[in-house]
This record gives C-alpha cells, sequence and structure tokens, in this order.
C-alpha cells in the first residue's frame, strides 16, 4: 500500500497545470475603469505598455477616435493639449513600431485590447496608440462571409464568441491583439455613446491615466 502511494503522487504532480501569470494596467476615465490583463504571448506590445504605463506616459491622453459598434481609441502623445476639433491620430512616441505579433488564438472580441497602427506593409503596430474593442455581435453568415474574405479559420469557441459577445471579426491577423478588459466592460460602453464630431472625436473630452496593476493568475 506504501508504494502504491508513493507512486501516485508524481501522477498527481504531472496533471496538475499551474495558473499562470499576466500583468495588468487599469484605464481609467471618469466614466470608470476598466482593467485589462496583457497575453504573455505577446511579449513585445506586453511590455511596451508596461514601459509607457509605468512612465506614466498616457495621464491625460485622450480617447481621441470613438465609434459606437466598433472601438475606442487613444494614446496619441499629442492629444494632451489638443484644442477642440484638432485632428489626431499621428503622434507616437520615441522609437520605433512595434513588429506585429498576430496569433489566430488571440481575436477582436469584445474588450479586446488591441494595437493601431498606420499602413506600413509588415503591420507593425504604433509605439503608443491602441484601441479597444466594442464591436457587435455577429450571426452564422455574417462569420463565414467574414472567413471567405480574410482567410481566418476560427474555432467553434471563437464563433460563440463572436456569436454571443461580439466583435470585429474582420481586423482579425491584421492588427495585433494584446490584451483584455476582464473588468469594466460598461466603461468601455459608456465612453463608445459619447458624442462625437464628424472625425469621430467626442465632443467632449473623455481624458485617461494607465497605471500598472497587479500580476494576476488565470487557467
Amino acid at each position: 500500500m506504501k508504494k502504491l502511494f508513493l507512486l501516485f503522487i508524481p501522477l498527481i504532480m504531472l496533471s496538475f497545470k499551474p495558473k499562470e501569470k499576466r500583468s495588468t494596467i487599469a484605464i481609467t476615465t471618469e466614466y470608470g475603469t476598466m482593467k485589462i490583463m496583457l497575453y504573455n504571448e505577446t511579449p513585445l506590445h506586453r511590455d511596451n505598455m508596461l514601459k509607457l504605463a509605468g512612465q506614466h506616459f498616457y495621464d491625460s491622453l485622450l480617447f481621441h477616435r470613438v465609434m459606437k459598434d466598433f472601438m475606442i481609441q487613444g494614446g496619441d502623445p499629442e492629444s494632451k493639449h489638443a484644442k477642440p476639433g484638432q485632428m489626431l491620430g499621428s503622434g507616437e512616441a520615441p522609437g520605433e513600431r512595434i513588429p506585429a505579433e498576430f496569433r489566430p488564438d488571440l481575436i477582436h472580441k469584445k474588450g479586446a485590447l488591441a494595437a493601431a497602427r498606420d499602413n506600413n506593409p509588415e503591420k507593425a503596430s504604433s509605439n503608443c496608440q491602441f484601441y479597444v474593442v466594442q464591436g457587435k455581435k455577429y450571426t452564422d453568415d455574417e462569420l463565414k462571409q467574414t472567413q471567405q474574405r480574410s482567410g481566418a479559420k476560427y474555432t467553434d469557441e471563437q464563433v460563440n464568441i463572436y456569436k454571443t459577445i461580439g466583435g470585429t471579426p474582420f481586423l482579425d491577423q491584421n492588427y495585433t491583439v494584446y490584451g483584455e478588459v476582464y473588468e469594466g466592460l460598461n466603461v468601455l460602453d459608456s465612453i463608445a455613446a459619447v458624442k462625437t464630431d464628424r472625425n469621430d472625436r467626442p465632443l467632449s473630452d473623455v481624458r485617461m491615466t494607465i497605471k500598472v496593476g497587479k500580476k494576476i493568475k488565470v487557467k
């Protein structure tokens, strides 16, 4: 009986899968706070965001582009002292673009954090601008059409996410997704609902601060 017990312990240890630790950030606005976990699978984007947040780079910057049922975009350093109605979206942090980190398992579901970019052929990301997906719910037919156009292949779980939670599947494999909101989706919805001008800039400034949060454990 003793030998059987000793043999059983390694089997338990082999089958045990420890939880993974992930870094987090908190984006705070007048509408509340979105808590976001960053993916370890996209280390370049994760580390860049943590660096900038730690430097208080984002403090007082705007969500300068808001499109209901699509996304909210921010992180342009030129937005800090922007005049009303000023066109924004071309500002960058010091340094180079971030190389793309596309992964088929990281999709543009509602609450996804992704990197904005210009039309560079490598699809490299802005080194500071980002967006958070609101999107909409998709039907089976809409998803089939999206997959035909993009060549993307979704798992059953991903199809269910786009049907029940929503998102923007047509952006998959074109923009790097590197995190997701795990608390505060209502804040995303509130910001997405603000009134905007013809350039999608909110009529009343939506300022942010971003702080590095505690690491969390996930399966």
